[in-house]
């Protein structure tokens, strides 16, 4: 069945190259196209189609990163290419020469195309702060006031890199936070990236009094163990929770998640059980489920990531269905849900329609 499915994706990716590749070509050399350019050509689009997948084949970096820019222009080609040609078709309609129209319109599209390109990639490598303010029942505890950060989603690997870890290491320690969470997807599926550019060392450098925690996400995997990414993060003084509870100096309690997709998450109230209600109580979820639960276990605050917010439009839109929570915040009852639109990106290293974002949580208990 998979591999059905597999061959099935291939060949409609295929067509769709295929229809582009077809566009273009009609755009660049209408009718006196050679043979030798049509070749050079269709080489040089199955070579771009191709190159995610050789990339992710053979781990080569410079293919990696070919792949990664193509994916991005494939989604934008999508969007521009069928709307360029049906605006030609309908164009010959009427008077206007056939041959200028198609000309323009290539014109067009290859302009749009380079300008959400760096629209895009303004949005994915220049992120922004996001204020919130809460209040939440203080129970026992003597805190009035707690400041915190939070990013999700970072995806440090070859393109979220270094320059990127040190860009949020600068942001997260300019907002003076009491404490720094990290609710998952720090890695791009595979740790070694991550060590080859010593981002755990940039990462130590983070500065919160109550500590800096994180818990795992979805692509925080790879083909060793799950042992060596959480030693990796902790060699960058960052607490990982797994499927763990912390008292944090007696004053509140914080909870970190395994991912939703991990075998033997706990169930959460399994998590919650001992834990003192008379406390405030944060939980690390990477994946925005199960709101419902967190608030009937008594959570006061939920801070997730994964969404993305759709990364690239229109993904919001998608994103806003599935989730009850997609994209900032959400009150219910004692509860507050908190949702990043991510630091990094995943795949295309682009955001349209959305923003790289680090969290500032402002948070006065009652």
């Amino acid at each position: 069945m998979l591999i059905v499915v597999m061959l099935i994706t291939l060949l409609l990716y295929g067509g769709l190259v295929y229809y582009i590749g077809w566009r273009g070509l009609h755009w660049l050399r209408p009718e006196s196209s050679s043979r030798r350019f049509k070749i050079l050509y269709s080489v040089i689009v199955i070579m771009a189609a191709s190159s995610f997948i050789v990339g992710r084949m053979t781990g080569l970096t410079f293919i990696n990163i070919i792949g990664a820019y193509w994916m991005a222009c494939f989604y934008l080609l999508l969007l521009l290419v069928p709307l360029a040609h049906l605006t030609v078709i309908l164009l010959r309609l009427t008077r206007l020469p056939r041959h200028g129209t198609q000309k323009w319109a290539g014109f067009i599209t290859l302009g749009l195309l380079i300008f959400f390109m760096v629209y895009g990639s303004y949005n994915a490598f220049s992120p922004v702060v996001r204020d919130y303010e809460i209040q939440i029942d203080k129970g026992s505890s003597s805190l009035e006031k707690l400041h915190i950060v939070m990013a999700a989603d970072m995806h440090f690997g070859l393109l979220s890199g270094k320059d990127h870890a040190e860009r949020f290491v600068k942001k997260a320690n300019a907002l003076n936070p009491d404490i720094v969470l990290l609710p998952g997807d720090l890695f791009d599926d595979d740790v070694q990236p991550f060590l080859d550019q010593n981002i755990d060392e940039v990462l130590s450098e983070l500065k919160a009094p109550l500590g800096v925690y994180a818990s795992l996400g979805n692509h925080d995997r790879h083909e060793g163990t799950m042992k060596e990414l959480i030693e990796a993060l902790e060699r960058g003084g960052i607490t990982v929770m797994y499927d763990e509870t912390a008292d944090v100096q007696g004053q509140f309690t914080l909870v970190g998640r395994k991912d939703r997709i991990d075998d033997g998450r706990l169930p959460l109230d399994s998590l919650m059980d001992g834990v003192d209600d008379e406390k405030p109580t944060i939980l690390m979820d990477h994946q925005p489920y199960g709101l419902e639960t967190a608030q009937q276990e008594g959570i006061d605050l939920m801070v997730s990531g994964h969404t993305h917010r759709g990364q690239i439009f229109p993904g919001s839109l998608f994103t806003n269905a599935i989730y009850e929570n997609d994209w900032g915040h959400l009150q219910k009852e004692q509860m507050h849900s908190i949702v990043t639109s991510g630091f990094g990106f995943w795949g295309p290293p682009i955001r349209i329609g959305t923003r790289s974002e680090i969290v500032s949580i402002q948070v006065e208990f009652q």
